[in-house]
């Protein structure tokens, strides 16, 4: 099962709330980004069900963006919300992962959670990585260009110890 950026956004919100480290949007995709690494790597699914992008500062999920795109460089004090179809009020987007999962993001975020926004940022360029390939090729570079869930597995899978989450 594949989950809402935004339910997975709420979580890391929370987790670093929990452990007093401040996030930023630009950082907050990034540990995204791995959480959904590591969830290819080791549960052989997707974390999450929409699609990155290869933005400029690297991966980045646009309705989570958008979401939080207010903060700029500052932390974010408040959780992703969406429209209940039902009231038609605004909520939290609430996360309930199943079993691995709840087993498995505390790792992931814990350990990308105490980087810098700059750290991740490099990491998520790696040359010859998901990102780079996407980004760096002959036609126009844009935002919105797609990068594919095959590709990150088969880069991380080939070089999990860069990238370590133990």
């Amino acid at each position: 099962m594949s989950y809402d950026g935004r339910a997975v956004a709420n979580y890391i919100l929370d987790f670093c709330t929990e452990k007093n480290r401040r996030i930023t949007n630009l950082a907050l995709q990034k540990i995204i980004y791995f959480c959904h690494v590591w969830t290819l790597i080791e549960l052989h699914r997707p974390l999450v069900k929409q699609d990155f992008e290869a933005w400029q500062f690297g991966p980045v999920l646009q309705h989570v963006y958008r979401e939080f795109k207010d903060f700029d460089k500052h932390p974010i004090n408040r959780r992703a919300i969406r429209l209940d179809r039902k009231t038609g009020d605004l909520v939290v987007v609430e996360y309930d992962f199943d079993a691995e999962l709840t087993a498995l993001l505390p790792r992931i975020v814990d350990f990308y959670s105490q980087m810098g926004a700059g750290d991740l940022v490099e990491i998520s360029h790696v040359v010859g990585g998901p990102w780079d390939m996407v980004w760096n090729h002959a036609a126009p570079i844009n935002p919105g260009m797609i990068i594919d869930n095959e590709l990150i597995l088969e880069f991380y899978s080939r070089s999990p110890e860069q990238f370590p989450i133990q």
